[in-house]
């Protein structure tokens, strides 16, 4: 999707449609839109510019002519030529091509405009799945980097599992949890998210399943299916993944693993009961089925903590556990780890250190001092409390304005709330007019396998006032979108 951050200048004396003209070339001569690009439909460009559809295919016409652009049946109007290529005698790369054939999946559409939208200024965010700035613990941040200052000696590359005292702290800090794993069975991340990337690199074949929730967080990434495996969705009720969900799919031996996000799942907020986990874990070492359990909103319960993670019954090293920083601190620092057997910790090392040759060093000490202070304890409980406040405001506003229209469950912790439209009506369409509208959602077809009625809405990033009203707003908009289609 192209970049367009300028509108034409109404009070000049050059032409609209010239101005346009100029812009576009401009960043096709520069290389900014290469060939192979397509240009936005001349409705939306319109929209964009802020000027007359025919004022957009008048430009477009000049440069149809001059053969910078082509209109491609079915695929819009792509650009064909720069003004370089149109003197040389020789054809000029398509980048385009290279980005298509590349191995990497890009974003679905809608994942791609919200990682655009959000940066939006005055746009009400209803989805982001992180701390809002206001959570920011300025203070102690300036405290801990205070203090680092006089104990680092040196910034250099770490070694492959990352900083041992880190490792060692976050060895003594899963023990709460009933984690008992020594520092060497630990490998810093830059976040969860690099985990699964690594996992999906080091240690699972080509045409392995990846058994996930449904719906599931990973489902809006390509994280596996880039690198040829197969997501396989298996239902969920109020306690999680069902049982027999595993049963009914046939596990092929070393080809398939289990992906679980068991305590205050993404999207839907789900906690795991502890009869449930037994099962699960019992069902998954009788079939031999690994387990990469994504543990990374555990610490943001706010009524009760939430039962021990899966890994603290594992005795056959079969899970791989995953936490982070990110949801709880800042995830600008970037820092996260895996646990799990020591071979398979060295083996991802070694590929960690073959991509980005290790996370920043700076924020691993800066967690270093964080946890031994205690200060991140302190701030956790600032966090729990400042969550239970725009949890009850989000839950008052939904009672308010969605009681009639949808379903949703009390979340018990995490930042998600599962909004459940109960009219069938296009989640595409709704995007489009609530973000016309100022107001972000993160609609539910991302994260499930099949069309999805459901809204996952997040009371962590917007304020008070922005949740009250956008939810109020956002109904408004779905009950116009209800009485269109009766």
């Amino acid at each position: 999707m192209l970049t367009i951050d300028w509108k034409p200048n109404k009070s000049s004396s050059v032409p609209l449609y010239r101005q346009i003209i100029e812009y576009i070339k401009k960043k096709i001569g520069n290389g900014d839109w290469t060939i192979g690009s397509k240009l936005p439909p001349q409705r939306e460009l319109a929209e964009i510019l802020e000027v007359n559809r025919s004022t957009i295919i008048e430009a477009l016409d000049e440069l149809k002519a001059e053969g910078l652009i082509e209109g491609k049946s079915g695929r819009g109007t792509i650009i064909v030529n720069n003004t370089w290529s149109l003197l040389a005698a020789i054809n000029p790369p398509n980048w385009q091509k290279y980005i298509d054939s590349g191995v990497h999946r890009p974003n679905l559409e809608t994942i791609q405009l919200i990682n655009k939208l959000e940066f939006e200024p005055d746009i009400v965010r209803l989805g982001t799945g992180e701390l809002s700035p206001e959570f920011y613990p300025h203070e102690k941040m300036k405290k801990v980097l205070r203090n680092i200052s006089n104990k680092i000696e040196s910034l250099g590359y770490l070694e492959p599992k990352g900083l041992l005292p880190l490792r060692q702290i976050i060895s003594e800090h899963l023990k709460k949890y009933g984690i008992n794993v020594s520092p060497s069975s630990i490998l810093i991340v830059s976040g969860a998210l690099q985990a699964l990337q690594l996992i999906s690199m080091g240690i699972l074949q080509t045409g392995s399943r990846i058994f996930v929730e449904k719906p599931s967080y990973i489902k809006s990434l390509h994280v596996f299916q880039s690198t040829g495996m197969k997501l396989i969705g298996l239902s969920m009720d109020d306690n999680g993944i069902e049982p027999r969900e595993i049963i009914k799919n046939k596990i092929s031996k070393n080809k398939t693993l289990l992906y679980t996000i068991p305590t205050f799942h993404n999207p839907t907020g789900v906690v795991m009961p502890e009869d449930r986990r037994n099962k699960i874990l019992e069902l998954c070492e009788k079939e031999r089925l690994p387990i990469i359990e994504d543990d990374v909103y555990r610490e943001l319960w706010l009524d009760e903590p939430p039962p021990m993670p899966l890994k603290s019954k594992d005795m056959n090293g079969n899970i791989l556990y995953l936490g982070s920083i990110s949801k709880t601190l800042a995830p600008g620092l970037r820092i996260g780890w895996l646990v799990g057997p020591e071979p398979v910790v060295e083996r991802l090392g070694d590929i960690k250190m073959q991509t980005d040759y290790g996370s920043s060093s700076l924020s691993q000490w800066a967690l270093v001092e964080w946890f031994s202070s205690g200060l991140y304890e302190e701030h956790l409980s600032e966090v729990r409390e400042k969550l239970r406040i725009r949890r009850q405001v989000a839950l008052r506003a939904l009672e308010k304005s969605f009681s009639d229209i949808a379903v949703w469950k009390r979340p018990k912790g995490g930042f998600y709330i599962w909004l459940r439209l109960e009219k069938k009506i296009s989640m595409n369409k709704i995007f489009s007019m609530a973000e016309k509208d100022g107001i972000l959602i993160n609609p539910g077809y991302m994260y499930d396998f099949s069309d999805n009625q459901s809204i996952r809405i997040s009371y962590s990033y917007a304020s008070c006032e922005e949740l009250e009203m956008g939810l109020k707003k956002l109904s408004e908009l779905i009950r116009k979108l209800i009485n269109e289609n009766k």
